[in-house]
């Protein structure tokens, strides 16, 4: 199934759809396996290895080795499934987000204390407005 076509025309935001959620099962099966303290502790002993108990794709596996979060929620990943991989590491929601943004968390938290992002800009892609 694909995705409709207004949805991959919003510059900077994957809306987590049917497909998606089908794209992403496995890794978002993974992701709630670490709501467990024995889980979490074979994945920090061994990540790849923990990983590879999954029915993953390589490329998958590979965004979360890497931490890009912005990779995991392109191949299906649920960013509330994806805060069980950040809270393993110990970091914060606001420090995802800021990563996710390319913003540094101090930028990140002026920002939306500030009212978030401003809705002038690019809206569209296709039309390049």
């Amino acid at each position: 199934m694909s995705e409709p076509e207004d949805l991959l025309d919003i510059p900077g935001t994957t809306v987590f759809t049917a497909a998606q959620s089908r794209r992403g099962f496995h890794l978002n099966q993974f992701c709630m396996s670490l709501m467990k303290a024995e889980s979490r502790e074979a994945f920090k002993a061994d990540e790849r290895a923990y990983l590879d108990r999954w029915p993953m794709t390589d490329e998958q596996k590979q965004a979360v080795l890497d931490r890009d979060y912005n990779r995991m929620l392109g191949l299906g990943g649920n960013i509330y499934f994806l805060a069980k991989i950040f809270a393993t590491d110990g970091k914060s929601f606001q420090y995802a987000a800021s990563l996710m943004t390319g913003m540094s968390q101090e930028d990140y938290v002026a920002m939306m204390i500030a009212g978030g992002r401003s809705p002038d800009g690019l809206r569209s892609i296709r039309e390049g407005n």
